[in-house]
């Protein structure tokens, strides 16, 4: 596999959910430190994942009776984010993050035609599984080339599909967990793939991915 440059919104996504965490950091009680984040190995794709420590609560001082608390609202993008090694368990929270920090922008049926395409193309690129259906991608001499990462354990933990810098461009986001040949598991690793809209002869229009140079 080839590994590109990190995108300019590649770094804004990290940056986001960088942040997400860092709002849950300056809520925790003076002391209070948060947990380590697991070791996670580079790889093809960037790994930023964020940890966010549990929420606490103080105890009532001796005498003072409990009084009730009162009813909050998050406030926008403070969507905590699951600690390393959480499992499927925390992936509805990853989608949450993502979703907030990149509000949809494509028509439902675009959106649902790029992200099948994109966990395709990242299942093909990370595990070598489906190679053969994007021959523009995974040209012949890509085909043999032995994957880096293991089918056994790999998930897509959330992923979303947005505009590019115009209508006919799009980005889908990805955030994935996988095995590498090592036997080094880690989650949180975040994956890029571009398209763009072509239109056939008869009018029809469907999205092209981008080969990774």
């Amino acid at each position: 596999m080839t590994t590109i440059p990190r995108s300019p919104r590649l770094l804004v996504l990290s940056t986001a959910l960088f942040a997400v965490a860092g709002v849950a950091l300056l809520g925790m009680p003076h002391g209070q430190q948060p947990p380590a984040p697991a070791a996670s190995l580079p790889a093809h794709a960037t790994t930023d994942p964020p940890v966010a420590p549990a929420p606490t609560t103080d105890a009532p001082a001796v005498g003072t009776p409990a009084s009730k608390p009162a009813a909050s609202t998050p406030a926008a993008g403070e969507s905590a984010l699951p600690p390393h090694g959480e499992g499927t368990a925390g992936d509805a929270a990853v989608q949450k993050a993502l979703t907030a920090a990149w509000p949809p922008d494509l028509l439902p049926g675009n959106a649902r035609e790029l992200l099948a395409a994109g966990r395709d193309l990242l299942r093909a690129d990370a595990t070598g599984i489906g190679r053969a259906h994007w021959p523009a991608v995974f040209p012949a001499s890509r085909q043999g080339l032995a994957p880096a990462f293991a089918t056994a354990r790999f998930r897509i933990q959330a992923a979303i599909a947005r505009r590019d810098g115009s209508p006919d461009k799009a980005v889908v986001h990805l955030v994935w967990a996988g095995m590498d040949r090592g036997g080094t598991f880690t989650d949180g690793r975040i994956t890029d793939w571009h398209f763009t809209r072509t239109t056939t002869l008869k009018g029809a229009s469907t999205w092209t991915p981008q080969p990774r140079t």
